[in-house]
């Protein structure tokens, strides 16, 4: 249901071009939306992801079109190629490429991914100690770049640089005091910016996890488990992820369910932390999936869900009051949130990720 609300209300030809989908970032939506004025690089790498989430779920010639279609557009759409000036942006398109490409034999994305790939991995810059840039040419090293982009590497075979960034996050942006992962550090100067959001848990939790998987080395397994009771002790409420957000911020609380259900069903280990880490991550995600289904919106039959998933959803009445770009390069909330394609996007992200840990047992 939460798939076919994205398709019913969001997915629309690129410019009418034949065999072309993309998201149409609000709803109801502006003139400017509708015609790809605004399309938001990385939210639509989030479309592909879930797009193929529904694919792995139930494989249908349909789905495998949309995958496709979806990947498509976003090259169109980006018009210059595949990459762009944000390494954050990047790495999303690089992990649902590589997901496209390997589950649903997406081959007419093997160019992007070579040159992402490339992108991500030149990026990186032992002259301040290590890390990629957000965006090309800035001195802030954060970690929605280096959390994405080791798992996108990593996935691609780069496994001892995946290790590098996840040794570089651990020792320049892990809180000693919570345990959580902070936002990011200008370089040379060493000024961290101390915000902790949920999707950088989230993308730290997915590299650790996966690095457990492929080099059998304890320390992975050791952080993620931390990290897991830290997220459960400073993210959450009664297991519910907590808070969340409209524009670029409507996407956090999917990230970190999406990559707790990676640490409940692939994070290795027999001892009591992991088995605990597994649970408590399934637990999670089985919760807040709970929580933000009773708390959604039935529109035409369709859910519309809340951007905080503990409380009701509100319904956005006409196009009026749509996020902005900042100067910074982010995208701002809606008036009202729910509107974003960005919280839609972690709705479905959330419910896919809760029939995962589901359809496993745990």
């Amino acid at each position: 249901m939460a798939e076919s609300a994205i398709i019913s209300r969001h997915l629309r030809a690129l410019w009418g071009c034949p065999g072309t989908e993309l998201g149409v970032v609000g709803w109801p939506a502006t003139r400017r939306e509708r015609l790809f004025g605004s399309w938001h690089y990385w939210w639509q790498a989030h479309l592909l992801d879930c797009a193929i989430d529904a694919a792995n779920r139930v494989p249908t010639p349909a789905r495998r079109r949309r995958i496709a279609a979806i990947a498509r557009s976003h090259r169109m759409r980006n018009i210059t190629g595949w990459t762009n000036r944000y390494y954050d942006d990047m790495a999303w398109l690089a992990i649902a490429l590589e997901r496209a490409e390997r589950t649903q034999e997406l081959s007419a994305a093997r160019g992007g991914l070579l040159a992402l790939e490339q992108q991500l991995y030149s990026a990186w810059n032992p002259g301040v100690g290590g890390g990629i840039p957000w965006r090309v040419r800035s001195d802030f090293y954060n970690a929605p770049a280096n959390g994405p982009a080791g798992i996108a590497l990593l996935r691609l075979g780069q496994v001892e640089r995946a290790q590098q960034m996840a040794d570089w996050l651990h020792d320049t942006l892990r809180d000693p005091q919570t345990g959580l992962v902070l936002d990011g550090i200008h370089l040379p100067s060493g000024e961290i910016e101390r915000p902790t959001f949920t999707y950088c848990q989230g993308v730290v939790l997915g590299l650790e996890a996966e690095l457990a998987v492929h080099t059998d080395d304890d320390r992975h397994i050791d952080r993620a488990v931390d990290l897991v009771d830290a997220v459960e002790d400073h993210m959450t409420h009664r297991l519910v992820i907590s808070g969340g957000g409209g524009g670029d911020g409507g996407l956090f609380n999917g990230i970190l369910a999406r990559y707790l259900a990676v640490v409940a069903l692939m994070l290795p280990g027999e001892g009591k932390r992991p088995e605990a880490a597994r649970r408590i991550a399934a637990a999670i995600v089985k919760t807040s999936a709970t929580t933000a289904w009773s708390n959604r919106l039935e529109v035409e039959g369709e859910p519309l869900f809340g951007y905080d998933w503990s409380k009701p959803a509100r319904l956005p009445g006409g196009s009026a009051g749509a996020g902005k770009f900042t100067a910074g390069g982010s995208v701002t909330a809606s008036v009202v949130p729910e509107r974003d394609l960005s919280v839609q996007l972690s709705g479905w992200m959330l419910m896919e990720a809760a029939y995962q840990v589901s359809a496993a047992g745990l």
